[in-house]
């Protein structure tokens, strides 16, 4: 051990990372194949040189694989890296241990990215001058009595938003665009709209610099957050005062609970921001690239990728299982986040040969950990690899983004004829993929868009991708997007097509909400937001992507609309069962749980290869809670639709997305001798029940 300015204990290795205790600093970091360690102390995040450099001895600082000291005398407010030195046969065994590298720590809860430079992490030579920096914290936040929220799977309406974009357009007229508090000064607005959890894009820290060179060579950043390299620590970039990341973040959480919504952390296990062998040294690759990253049986210098991003992170060893634990352990304990969406989460679920395995240990741990018991956790099912496991997700628990769902809806609002069969079955909770295996309604997490694809008015006005900003010459993105321009691609001033796009927009939102398990919407989409066609704006930290508050009061009511479908679900517990339907008996006026119609009182015909039309009724599922009609017609022509007669009830017209607005005020009562409706072409109709 080098000659130090502070005096130094060997430290302990049961804590991993920086722990502040009353006389000093504990360190400590795994690296199986280090022959020599040594730590690097900063004044500053953007100090070039360490003002201290302690290297720690193998026969005192080392227990099995961890390498640990204690500092006497340090505190809080330090910066720090590792330098690991050392090695092995790559090919063979697969470090990539480099002593010319200054290593982030893993463990860091506070991270600095002002001096980050990635191509010189990922050429050769030193990048001391160039590498993030940790900061020793010390945690002392009052969290005032808060908790996670514990609202039930089932009563959730998921609002899915990117922390920065939600804010930083000048027309969100807040005080700190684009941050954690830029989200607060909006929260009366979620709440008006009437979401019950905001879903995350990444906020632990990723690299924005990770992104195609003509990319980078055009400005462009990554913006979405999908290259994380510090699982504990909230992503300085949505900070005000990056030292404070932690605490802000904390900020927003109390703030939502104390309004009612809870709070679901997208995140990315399944790779790195560290790339393939040509990507940077940052953490994982220096201090246990052999064990973190899933490689080639053959010749461990290449990485296996399943993510498309370089590289695949083995969820099957078990320092890496227990490091992701701790991430989610922590971030429910330390943070209160009340959930987890789980990018790409098939890759989570390959063994060591790359084959997917149903026990796989991550998946299984978190469905089993009582720590996580009562959290939400939402797996993307499926990877860049080809794995497919939407309803064959390992375990139970689990929900799961239902691509299913999505394609199906979008086909048949677009108008493709013959799918009313497996509308039916996605609207009632997609019993086919979730029932046989014991599962629940509340597995499926359903959506029209997300952050990646089209938004709503997109789909409705573009048939191509349009991705030529991102300066991959528009061969990124996904070209299947089941969408439909109403005629003309792209912008256009010709009022019939815009309302008719309006009217299409409409439909995907009362879908949506009318369907079993649980709604997902984007952000934005309530807005009629436009990226211009740009289905893959990973990379676009600018006003394609952000939203336009301005867009608020040019809508043409779809803001109000999206309140009032998300007021109308909740008030009807028939719409959120936590049971799946049976078509059985379950009111108290006999009435069956669903029933099923064609635009005549019979079943439909779920083989007809040109139906666009499909009706039901559901029956009340609380207390004196009125039934519901809703009839479809996705055709090209009106339909004329029978009504059901039900004893003690009578109709009252509520919506209708063919009339603009679509909200029907005040209430129309369907006299009580109608025995049909006249619905509109590619139209949704909502009656509820009048009690006589």
């Amino acid at each position: 051990m080098s000659q130090s300015r502070y005096a130094v204990r060997p430290g302990n290795w049961d804590h991993a990372g920086s722990r502040v205790m009353d006389d000093g600093v504990n360190f400590c970091v795994f690296s199986r194949y280090a022959t020599e360690i040594d730590l690097l102390l900063f004044e500053q995040d953007d100090s070039r040189e360490p003002y201290e450099v302690i290297r720690l001895n193998p026969k005192v600082n080392r227990t099995f694989f961890f390498w640990h000291l204690f500092v006497e005398g340090l505190a809080e407010g330090v910066w720090y890296n590792w330098r690991v030195h050392g090695g092995c046969d790559t090919r063979a065994i697969g470090c990539r241990i480099d002593g010319a590298k200054v290593l982030l720590d893993p463990w860091a809860v506070t991270v600095s990215d002002r001096l980050w430079n990635r191509a010189r992490a990922a050429g050769a030579g030193d990048n001391m001058t160039t590498a993030m920096r940790a900061r020793v914290m010390r945690d002392e936040y009052d969290w005032e009595g808060d908790a996670p929220l514990h609202i039930p799977p089932h009563r959730a309406v998921i609002y899915e938003m990117h922390v920065g974009g939600f804010t930083r357009h000048p027309s969100a007229g807040v005080d700190h665009p684009g941050t954690f508090a830029g989200v607060i000064e909006k929260i009366p607005y979620l709440q008006a709209l009437g979401i019950t959890h905001v879903e995350l894009l990444p906020v632990m820290a990723f690299d924005i610099q990770d992104v195609p060179p003509k990319t980078a060579a055009m400005g462009l950043e990554n913006y979405w957050g999908y290259s994380s390299h510090s699982f504990f620590a909230p992503h300085p970039g949505f900070a005000r005062d990056l030292t404070c990341a932690r605490d802000e973040f904390r900020d927003l959480v109390k703030a939502l609970h104390r309004a009612g919504i809870g709070v679901i952390l997208d995140v990315v296990f399944n790779h790195t921001a560290e790339g393939g062998a040509d990507g940077p040294t940052i953490n994982f690759k220096g201090l246990g690239n052999e064990i973190f990253y899933h490689l080639d049986a053959i010749d461990h210098r290449l990485y296996r990728d399943y993510t498309g991003c370089g590289n695949t992170v083995n969820c099957n060893h078990p320092l890496v299982t227990r490091f992701l634990m701790d991430v989610l352990r922590y971030w429910v304990r330390q943070m209160h986040v009340d959930g987890f969406r789980f990018d790409l989460a098939s890759a989570l679920a390959r063994g060591e040969d790359g084959r997917p395995q149903y026990h796989a240990p991550l998946l299984w741990s978190i469905e089993l950990s009582p720590t996580l018991g009562r959290s939400h956790i939402i797996a993307e099912a499926w990877d860049a690899a080809g794995l497919y496991q939407v309803g064959d997700f390992p375990g139970y628990r689990w929900a799961e983004w239902n691509g299913r769902y999505r394609d199906v809806i979008r086909g048949f609002v677009r108008g493709d004829p013959g799918l009313i069969a497996e509308v039916a079955t996605r609207i009632a909770g997609s019993s086919d993929m979730y029932a046989q295996r014991g599962r629940l309604p509340s597995n499926s997490i359903n959506f029209i868009t997300c952050h990646d694809g089209f938004t709503l008015w997109d789909l409705v006005s573009y048939e191509r991708k349009h991705n030529e900003a991102n300066g991959e010459d528009n061969r990124d993105g996904h070209a299947h997007n089941i969408s439909w321009n109403c005629g003309v691609e792209g912008p256009t001033d010709d009022p019939a097509i815009l309302a008719l796009r309006r009217r299409q927009a409409r439909n995907f939102i009362a879908i949506l909400m009318l369907s079993q398990g649980v709604p997902m919407l984007r952000a934005g989409d309530e807005l009629l937001q436009s990226k211009r066609g740009n289905n893959n704006s990973y990379c676009q930290n600018n006003e394609i992507s952000w939203i336009n508050w301005d867009l608020l009061g040019h809508n043409c009511g779809m803001q109000d609309f999206v309140q009032w479908m998300i007021a109308l679900r909740k008030r009807h517990p028939s719409l959120h069962r936590s049971r799946f339907l049976t078509g059985e008996p379950t009111s108290e006026d006999g009435l069956p749980d669903i029933t099923w119609y064609g635009a005549e009182l019979e079943r439909p015909d779920w083989d007809d290869p040109e139906a666009r039309a499909l009706a039901f009724t559901l029956a009340g599922a609380a207390e004196d809670e009125p039934p519901l009609h809703i009839l479809l017609n996705m055709g090209p022509d009106e339909c004329l639709f029978a009504l059901p007669a039900l004893p003690d009830w009578s109709w009252r017209l509520v919506m209708d997305t063919a009339r603009e607005p679509a909200l029907i005020e005040p209430l129309e009562p369907v006299p009580m001798d109608a025995r049909h409706l006249r619905v509109e072409s590619r139209s949704v109709v909502v009656l509820e029940g009048l009690a006589h």
